[in-house]
């Protein structure tokens, strides 16, 4: 589509200066020098089509969008990002994971189009809840709302399954990526991109389960503002609030968890009271549990924690939302756990650590499956299977296998594979 130079080299210079990156630095990803930089955004120098689309692989846009009459994707998926969290445009390793991510979601909605099943949401509820107007409104919410999605789902009370995989399941894309140490996750949508959610990578993989709950929430109620970034230094802001509660009740129900510690002997009350009653009146009987029998101990947060799928902090915070122990006893519960009894606990029981239950899972590799079928189809050329593959961070020799053990080779052998990058 044509367009005038200068309104070309213009639009070049927003999407740079939105995703906070000097002439110097495009000029170095290009191979070209600084005033060749300077030159396209002044429209003096036609920009080659190969330049272009290398450009918006770095500012996390369509290519067509710069000839578009209307910015309808409000500048690009980035560009929000880096307006709500300006952070993130500062670390290159940052920046790179995150245009690395976004450009996949965009080449697999675009080969699912192409296969004629795009990815819908219209099985993901949207639920319209006011903005929260303090801390209380705010915990009520997200509590109700965890509740609500469990029974729409028909999940009961019964520990949650992968939860990315959940949101997987209704068409929302999921990844793991490098974000900086204070960012735990964050969710985006763009018409050309969908819904994506990418977790904190280098979290532990329990807290990354937390985090995916925690940006759950924000695809059922808040994915209308476009890009949300879920970090600690907002923690007390009332959206990240309603999520953390959302995410804590939703592994972790109110109800499943009392049901657990009456299963193990804990949690009822010291002294219980019963009432029967006739026509002539009404029996009272009185129970008492043996002395500390009901106290809540570490090898008990350590079970909850591995029946629910959460840190055991997380299991901590949650039995003291529930109020089944006081302010003392979680720091006290906290205090062991930092000492390593947790862990201890954790061995002696013979059950799963964390790192046994880390997958790992690099973003992209379970969506390679409409790629190698767009392929199959003669819709995408093998050139661009190995230009998906390599944002997905899955070598060409794999995709190489997998074109053989699929039959996808129209040969039926093995094709030299070309070394790795």
């Amino acid at each position: 589509m044509d367009i005038d130079p200068a309104k070309l080299g213009k639009r070049l210079r927003d999407a740079r200066e939105a995703c906070g990156l000097t002439q110097e630095e495009v000029a170095q990803r290009l191979g070209v020098s600084r005033s060749t930089v300077a030159q396209m955004e002044a429209g003096s120098r036609l920009v080659e089509e190969h330049e272009l689309s290398l450009l918006a692989y770095l500012y996390g846009r369509d290519a067509r969008s710069f000839f578009a009459s209307a910015r309808g994707d409000g500048g690009g998926a980035l560009t929000a990002l880096f307006r709500v969290h300006p952070d993130l445009a500062t670390a290159e390793p940052t920046r790179e994971a995150l245009r690395r991510a976004v450009a996949l979601g965009r080449e697999l909605t675009r080969v699912e189009r192409m296969l004629g099943a795009p990815r819908r949401l219209a099985i993901v509820a949207s639920y319209a809840l006011p903005r929260p107007s303090g801390t209380w409104e705010a915990v009520v919410q997200g509590e109700q709302l965890a509740h609500d999605e469990r029974r729409r789902l028909g999940l009961g009370l019964a520990p949650l399954p992968d939860v990315a995989e959940l949101l997987e399941r209704q068409g929302v894309r999921t990844g793991l990526i490098e974000l900086p140490e204070d960012v735990s996750g964050l969710t985006v949508e763009a018409e050309d991109l969908g819904v994506l959610v990418l977790v904190n990578r280098g979290e532990s993989s329990l807290r990354r389960r937390f985090s995916f709950a925690h940006e759950y929430c924000h695809v059922l109620v808040d994915r209308r503002r476009q890009s949300l970034v879920s970090a600690r230094s907002k923690r007390r802001e009332h959206l990240e609030v309603r999520a953390n509660a959302f995410a804590a009740a939703f592994l972790m129900p109110r109800e499943a968890v009392v049901r657990f510690l009456q299963a193990h002997g804990k949690g009822g009350p010291r002294r219980a009271l019963v009432e029967a009653f006739d026509e002539d009146g009404i029996f009272q009987a009185r129970a008492r549990s043996a002395p500390r029998s009901q106290d809540i101990h570490l090898v008990d947060v350590v079970l909850l924690a591995n029946y629910f799928g959460v840190s055991r902090a997380a299991a901590c915070y949650r039995l003291k939302s529930l109020r089944i122990i006081t302010e003392h006893q979680l720091r006290e519960l906290l205090e062991m756990d930092k000492a390593g009894s947790g862990s201890l606990f954790e061995r002696l029981l013979g059950l799963d650590t964390a790192e046994e239950r880390d997958t790992g899972e690099r973003l992209g590799r379970r969506f390679l499956e409409p790629a190698f079928e767009a392929y199959r189809r003669g819709a995408i050329s093998r050139r661009k299977l190995y230009e998906i593959a390599e944002l997905a961070e899955v070598p060409r020799a794999d995709v190489d296998e997998a074109i053989f053990l699929w039959g996808l080779d129209p040969a039926n052998d093995r094709r030299p594979r070309p070394p790795e990058d």
